[in-house]
């Protein structure tokens, strides 16, 4: 979060990056989806817990008849797509860490940097609803319906557009042209959402096995958007946490980084634990101090649960008795 002096230099090149944005985001859909499209999306920078809301409403989808495939940029990944993601051929250094991710869990992912085209190529190979991990900024890709996210404990941070704070266009722009709004966690008091008129939601991250956590030393590393997140929840959990160490949102390790993470490790005679995005980044790797280190790292795997999500469900039968009609 930029503090007040430097929000206030950079006050007119915000103002110009949200000309921009809003500009982006106005901009009218180019085509017409032959299967609905729900946008999954949030007002920041940043991570805020898009992928497990993508997965969450996913299985929601599938539990209510549909067959949901979601579709992806492929962040850090070098395919261009659109393709499906096959797991045994494609890590995360071809399609990113998200829809490698996504696809090991057995969900339909597709990579495209033109999302359009990924949707085509989804809604053509079955799927009758498609979700797509972020977009909500990008006006010319046609939606049905937009959920965004928001970290309760994080919030919007200084409410400022980047580069003089974390938003990704003007708030009340944003809010404006969102269906549904899902607070994932608690801390921070819920923000105003001016133009905002439907539903918020409420939810949290749970963590699987959640009892095999108590009382082990662990040793977390994780390149996601908030890395200290990770921490608090191995915390939360029980775990003996004898160290933190943070990289990079889609970090790419390298061998010397894996080789320090080994070591210190072994020094706090604790257990290499990271994130499943950060454990697919590894997977690849056949030989050398990455290959062991995904050997030897644990991995926190957690689900989104929302605590009330009728109005979601709601907005998927909608859509999909669409689909049916």
């Amino acid at each position: 979060m930029k503090n007040g002096l430097a929000a206030h230099l950079l006050a007119p090149v915000a103002t110009l990056y949200g000309a921009l944005a809003a500009r982006r985001m106005h901009r009218r859909p180019e085509g017409r989806s032959p299967a609905p499209v729900i946008a999954v999306g949030n007002f920041v920078m940043g991570g805020a817990g898009k992928t497990p809301t993508a997965l969450a409403l996913a299985g929601l989808a599938a539990g209510r008849g549909a067959h949901p495939a979601i579709v992806l940029r492929g962040y850090g990944g070098t395919e261009r797509g659109p393709l499906r993601v096959d797991p045994a051929r494609h890590d995360a250094a071809r399609v990113g860490d998200e829809a490698a991710m996504i696809a090991a869990r057995g969900v339909p992912a597709y990579v495209a940097r033109d999302r359009e085209a990924g949707i085509r190529l989804a809604a053509a190979e079955g799927a009758d609803l498609v979700i797509l991990d972020d977009g909500f900024q990008n006006g010319a890709i046609g939606r049905d319906l937009a959920l965004v996210v928001v970290d309760g404990g994080y919030g919007l941070g200084n409410g400022r557009v980047f580069p003089a704070g974390p938003l990704r266009a003007p708030l009340s722009l944003q809010a404006g042209m969102a269906d549904l709004v899902l607070r994932i966690g608690q801390g921070v008091a819920a923000p105003a959402l001016p133009g905002f008129a439907g539903p918020t939601m409420q939810g949290r991250l749970v963590a699987r096995e959640a009892a095999g956590w108590h009382g082990r030393r662990v040793l977390a590393f994780a390149g996601i958007g908030r890395p200290e997140k990770f921490g608090d929840t191995l915390a939360s959990l029980g775990a003996d946490v004898a160290g933190l160490r943070p990289f990079p949102d889609h970090h790419a390790y390298s061998e010397d980084e894996a080789r320090r993470l080994l070591a210190e490790a072994t020094a706090l005679c604790a257990e290499p634990v990271t994130t499943e995005k950060d454990i697919v980044r590894l997977a690849g790797f056949r030989s050398g101090a990455r290959a062991e280190l995904a050997a030897r790292t644990a991995v926190l795997t957690v689900d989104l649960a929302i605590d009330d999500p009728a109005a979601l469900v709601q907005a998927l039968d909608r859509l999909l008795g669409r689909v049916q009609r």
